[in-house]
């Protein structure tokens, strides 16, 4: 809005210089020459009456006093006519004429201006307020619940849209519903046919709901998403993440590597490079050496990695069901709320390390490896969903430095 005040003043200050300066200008040199040749005719008419003067004093029609008081009059007169013409310019220097063209052009350019300002400077709007973000108010899962609200709806009005339901089943599975998830991906294969980047997704929300187990079913729709595709980067992801979390980290790196190799363009290829890495980290720990290729994971890979060594407190330890599920993600401490690393295991396998990394990532732009310090969060639930109801068990740490290992301790009932 300044720049365009500052445009504005300067469009109207230059436009009247130039309408105004000419006119005014131009009035002083009418003057000037309208003065000029007073004073010269009048001049020649004094000049004219002198040599007739002096002719007849020649010619002895005059004598020299007659002659004498004759001219004097003749002065006289000449300096009556040359004040006369000063006193008219004076006059035409008070009220200048022609004022009808500037002030018109004046008034054009002063219209102009507040077209201009009405249009583009927006005034009416000063005093409305800003709208509303439409996510003010909203932790993440609820941002994440409206939005799958919406792509629900849309999905309901368009049944055929077999990508809306391929982007519908993700948004499941960050929600943690995995038998919808299975479900969209079923409706899209019967919509397009049987296909790898189908399947895969689909062998993912299976292994979500099997508790992050490798079941014979889900197997089998790896295998068959592998024989139609070798470098499905889904199906090869859920691969290697089955096998890092089992210490099978051999399996693992060549999954992982299958994904780079294939070039492909829809894959985070840091992300990937950093999880081949710290496989290789755990690898060369647990045999006491390090591969040649991974020395320089020794202190990259460390510092994007998060260990969190996971406990009950004894108060609440009877209280942990053989059938619940604990879920630990990690946020920035600084800017959005979002997660940026989450793991679900089953609460059988308390007490645990879990590694937090950009192989555990939740998806998008924002990784673990970009903050500096995270808050981690662990909800025991006893509902099958990472948010918190009641009765749920809860356990946080304000700030924790990434590269770091710290002890978090369940040690809150939810209400």
């Amino acid at each position: 809005m300044t720049t365009l005040w500052i445009f504005i003043a300067l469009f109207v200050l230059v436009s009247l210089v130039l309408i105004w300066f000419p006119h005014f200008r131009q009035q002083k040199m009418l003057q000037t020459e309208e003065a000029g040749v007073r004073k010269e005719t009048n001049l020649e008419l004094f000049n004219t009456r002198l040599a007739f003067l002096e002719k007849e004093l020649d010619e002895e029609l005059l004598d020299q006093v007659e002659f004498d008081a004759l001219k004097k009059e003749l002065e006289v007169s000449l300096l009556q006519d040359m004040k006369q013409g000063e006193d008219e310019s004076l006059v035409n220097k008070i009220k200048p004429k022609g004022l009808l063209w500037p002030v018109a052009m004046s008034v054009v350019i002063l219209g102009l201006s507040g077209y201009f300002y009405g249009t583009l400077g927006a005034y009416a709007k000063l005093d409305q307020p800003e709208p509303a973000s439409p996510h003010a108010g909203m932790d993440a899962d609820q941002i994440m619940q409206q939005r799958l609200q919406m792509m629900e709806a849309q999905a309901k009005a368009e049944p055929e849209n077999s990508q809306l339901l391929f982007s519908l089943g993700h948004m499941y599975i960050s929600a943690s519903q995995y038998n919808d998830a299975i479900k969209a991906f079923d409706q899209a294969i019967e919509l397009v046919g049987t296909h790898a980047e189908l399947l895969g997704p689909k062998a993912t929300a299976m292994y979500y709901r099997a508790n992050q187990q490798m079941t014979p079913a889900i197997t089998a729709i790896v295998e068959q998403a592998l024989a139609l595709d070798p470098e499905d980067p889904s199906t090869l992801l859920l691969v290697g993440m089955d096998a890092f979390f089992t210490a099978n980290y051999q399996t693992a790196i060549d999954a992982w590597q299958t994904i780079l190799d294939s070039e492909r363009k829809d894959v985070d290829r840091s992300a990937i490079i950093n999880a081949i890495d710290s496989a290789k980290m755990r690898m060369g720990a647990e045999t006491g050496e390090m591969p040649n290729d991974a020395a320089h994971a020794n202190v990259e890979a460390v510092a994007k990695t998060v260990n969190v060594e996971v406990s009950v407190s004894d108060e609440l330890l009877k209280q942990v069901g053989s059938t619940d599920m604990l879920f630990i993600f990690a946020r920035n401490t600084e800017g959005p709320k979002v997660p940026l690393a989450a793991v679900k295991v089953s609460a059988k396998s308390l007490p645990t390390t879990i590694t937090l990394d950009d192989t555990t990532s939740m998806g998008g732009d924002v990784k673990l490896s970009g903050a500096k310090n995270v808050e981690i969060i662990a909800v025991l639930s006893k509902h099958g969903t990472v948010k918190p109801q009641s009765g749920d068990l809860q356990g946080r740490l304000a700030s924790v430095k990434v590269g770091d290992t710290a002890q978090l301790i369940i040690d809150t009932q939810v209400n």
